[in-house]
């Protein structure tokens, strides 16, 4: 009987604190956590950001500062550089919210997530492939937007990145003697890639490339 009194007086104590600090937490209304997030993001405090927009959206998700804490969690994470968080959040904000004036910039920074993600051409060109995507995805839905300058210059960098890659790996293929596979490389530049320094390099290796394949007996690749 005596256990059961000292357990029940736990329970007690340990339910009245989680209720007090529930209670104190809630005693922030949304406009408070509204600002509270909006001065951690001017001054840099993105984590606290992040938190407050959180408690922001999960006590209050009918608040009219709902939607606004959505979109501030994700530009607090790219901030953070936490960029696969970013991507979720912003992607997520575009499903529950397609026609919201701020899709466009949301595009945009999705694509900015893959593009910082960039590394040197002899690396894997994924994150600019799916940073074209995304900016070339902007400029077809939303021809007019104030971002798609921006995103007309984020598209030049990602092709070039990409572009860069496909010749680093041609001229690999051609230095170690794979004529074949380094001359399907420098069409491919010249075809998918014109106009740019990388097509006109290919270009100029192709018929140097083409000799060396005619040279070559059939059963070397």
């Amino acid at each position: 009987m005596r256990h059961l009194l000292v357990l029940g007086i736990l329970l007690f104590f340990i339910s009245g604190c989680s209720l007090f600090d529930d209670s104190r937490q809630m005693n922030k209304n949304a406009e408070q956590l509204a600002a509270e997030g909006a001065a951690a993001f001017m001054n840099k405090d993105y984590k606290d950001a992040v938190k407050a927009y959180t408690d922001l959206k999960d006590w209050y998700p009918f608040s009219k500062y709902a939607i606004l804490a959505e979109l501030k969690i994700a530009d607090a994470q790219f901030q953070l550089k936490q960029y696969a968080e970013a991507i979720l959040a912003y992607e997520s904000f575009e499903k529950m919210h397609p026609r919201n004036e701020a899709v466009p910039y949301v595009i945009n920074q999705i694509g900015l997530c893959w593009f910082n993600q960039m590394d040197t051409i002899d690396r894997d060109p994924s994150p600019a492939k799916n940073a074209l995507a995304q900016f070339q995805r902007l400029l077809d839905q939303y021809p007019d937007s104030i971002h798609v300058k921006e995103a007309g210059e984020s598209i030049a960098k990602c092709i070039d990145n990409i572009a860069g890659h496909e010749l680093y790996v041609a001229d690999f293929y051609l230095k170690t003697k794979k004529y074949k596979a380094a001359l399907k490389r420098y069409e491919y530049i010249v075809e998918y890639f014109p106009g740019t320094q990388q097509s006109e390099t290919a270009l100029g290796k192709i018929p140097e490339c083409t000799a060396l394949v005619n040279k070559q007996k059939p059963d070397k690749k």
